[in-house]
Parts: C-alpha cells; sequence; structure tokens
C-alpha cells in the first residue's frame, strides 16, 4: 500500500459513541455510523452499548450479535444492560448486545447492509463498507481500552454446537493462561482450546494481538436460544465477571461438573465432498473412534442409490454438526473435539 493509502485508511472511525466511556455511573446509548441508503438518504447504524463505570478497576468489554442470528449472546447482554447497576461494578463494563446491528436486524450470520461478515472483516477499515468500518471502531477504539473481552457466539442457523467456553494456544503463555482460566470459569459444560481453520481476519486475533485476554463462546444452535442454553449464558458471563474481578460473588460451576476439550488441528473438522441431505449417525456430546461412521449423505437426484458415509478422523467427542439436513459440498457436517481432562463438580 502506499504511504498515500496508508495514511488514509488510518483516519478517523466515521463512528461515533452517544455515551462517555470515562463518566462513572451507567450510561445507556449508541454507537452511530453514517449511511446513506435508499431508504435513509442522511441515516445512521445505530449500534446499542451500554457502559457501567464504579471508581477504579480492569475494563470488561461484552460482546454479543456478532454474528446475527446468535441470539444466547444478544438476549443475554441485552438483559444484562437493563440489570447491572454501578454499586454492583469495580471498574468498567463496556456491554454490545448486537455488534453487527444490520445483521442482527435481518437475523442473518452477514449483514443485511451490505452482506459483510463481521467475524472475518477485522482489523477493519475506517474507509471500508459498513461491517468494515464497523470492525476498526472495535479494534482501534473499544479493545484498546479493555483488559478482558468476552465474545459470546453460537451455531447460528446452521449448526449446533456444546456449550463451551474457548480460548486459543498463543504465542504469550502468560495470555493464553490467562484466556484458558477465562474459559473454564465461563463454567459452562465444556471448556475448550479451539483450532480456527483462518483465524486471520477473527475479532479473536484482533483482541488478542493487542495483548488482550480474550474469550469466546459457542452455546447452542439452529437460530434460537432454550432455556438451558440461556441459563448457561447468564451463569457464564456473571462467572466471567466475577473471575476477572469487576463483580462480588464465587464463580459457580455446573453441577455436572466441566469436560475440557482441544481441537489440535484441522482434522476435528469433517467437511463434506457431496450434496444432499444429511443424516448424522451419533449425537452431541457423544464419543466417537477414529475410523466410525458418523454421517450418511443422500443424493436427492435420484432413488436407489447408496448414501456417502462419512467417518470420523480421530477419536474424541461430537462437539459440533450442521443443524439443517440440506447440505452442499464444503459444508462443516461434524467437528469432533480430544477430551483432555473431565473436572468433577
Amino acid at each position: 500500500m502506499s504511504e498515500q493509502g496508508n495514511t488514509m485508511s488510518m483516519r478517523p472511525s466515521p463512528i461515533s459513541a452517544t455515551v462517555d466511556f470515562d463518566a462513572e455511573g451507567i450510561q445507556h446509548g449508541f454507537l452511530k455510523l453514517p449511511i446513506s441508503t435508499d431508504e435513509s438518504a442522511w441515516g445512521a447504524v445505530m449500534i446499542p452499548v451500554t457502559v457501567v463505570k464504579n471508581g477504579e478497576g480492569p475494563t470488561a468489554l461484552l460482546i454479543g450479535g456478532n454474528h446475527g442470528d446468535e441470539y444466547e449472546g444478544i438476549t443475554s447482554l441485552l438483559k444484562l444492560s437493563s440489570s447491572l447497576q454501578p454499586e454492583d461494578v469495580s471498574g468498567r463494563v463496556i456491554i454490545v448486545p448486537c455488534m453487527n446491528t444490520p445483521a442482527v436486524m435481518a437475523g442473518k450470520r452477514t449483514s443485511g447492509l451490505d452482506g459483510g461478515n463481521l467475524n472475518r472483516s477485522f482489523p477493519g477499515d475506517p474507509n471500508g463498507g459498513v461491517t468494515e468500518q464497523i470492525a476498526d471502531y472495535f479494534t482501534r477504539v473499544l479493545v484498546p481500552m479493555s483488559d478482558v473481552v468476552l465474545d459470546l457466539h453460537s451455531g447460528g442457523r446452521t449448526l449446533d454446537i456444546l456449550p463451551f467456553g474457548a480460548s486459543h494456544v498463543l504465542d504469550d503463555k502468560d495470555q493464553q493462561q490467562a484466556a484458558l482460566e477465562g474459559a473454564k470459569a465461563f463454567g459452562a459444560p465444556y471448556a475448550m482450546v479451539m483450532f480456527e481453520l483462518d483465524a486471520e481476519k477473527l475479532f479473536d486475533t484482533a483482541c488478542e494481538r493487542q495483548g488482550k485476554v480474550f474469550v469466546a463462546t459457542e452455546l447452542g444452535g439452529g437460530g434460537t436460544s432454550t432455556p438451558e442454553s440461556m441459563a448457561i449464558t447468564e451463569r457464564g458471563v456473571r462467572n466471567f465477571l466475577i473471575h476477572y474481578g469487576l463483580v462480588q460473588g464465587e464463580v459457580e460451576m455446573p453441577q455436572s461438573g466441566q469436560q475440557y476439550l482441544d481441537m489440535p488441528d484441522a482434522s476435528c473438522y469433517v467437511q463434506s465432498q457431496h450434496s444432499g441431505v444429511l443424516e448424522l449417525m451419533v449425537a452431541l456430546g457423544d464419543s466417537v473412534t477414529k475410523g466410525q461412521p458418523i454421517a450418511h449423505v443422500y443424493d436427492m437426484t435420484r432413488s436407489g442409490s447408496a448414501p456417502v458415509t462419512y467417518y470420523a478422523e480421530r477419536d474424541g467427542v461430537l462437539m459440533a454438526r450442521r443443524a439443517p439436513a440440506l447440505i452442499n459440498m464444503g459444508d462443516t457436517l461434524a467437528v469432533i473435539a480430544d477430551v483432555v481432562e473431565t473436572l468433577d463438580a
């Protein structure tokens, strides 16, 4: 990139906040991004934000709606934004329930304005489209003021996933350990060291490269939430704030205990080489062995043909599966993780 182009890319973010992040007390407002569309010539994307600050202490950034069809995070943070009070907090909590508001309003994984996948758009660009501008604001404004970041994901419409808190393998082993401890303290039934197929443009990476303690989650899926998944999420958010010293209390672990899982490499992902209708032969949480048949894909264009069988490429536990039965080439149909340890309640 030319020197001129690099200078232009670093212009101030076009997003402005209606809250004062340094003010004591509680504020509810918006991150406003100017847009011009057929429906609104001088409009704005209005991203809701709540800031709760009480004296000195760490700053936690809590994110939901990075993808717009993942509802556990969106719902739990909308609830928290109306209940958390300054006297509950030591430090500062920044709550963004609908990070990619255009995607949330469309009920889709990607933006309803430019089709952008926010979690594949970091570090962002203030001169780019709406999605890149949102990514840039978080990278250059909100992440630098934060100490710990919680990004609440679930499977959305196309995946169903065991509920877990996740961290990553990092060069900085102290940072890695702090995140792993947070992932376990989140208190979901599972905790995970997660292998990403392509981490370069993730929000995770944008945070970790700034030295922040970053914890992600997967908390269910199917494009909905359940009483069980909401209970896990709400307990987990509170556990996260307690663990990192922002809220008083005791971390509450699941009564059934917790399994610690690992995804060491890409062989954990089983991806379809066929299109058709999917039949999973094992359930989420089931143990599998290498070579075990785990799925059939049936050709819907003709009858009388045998299905294609897919096999586990490793021992472990089925921790994610495709939710819709319709499947296309390239879709992930199953994810298998290693069981490292089972922790009693």
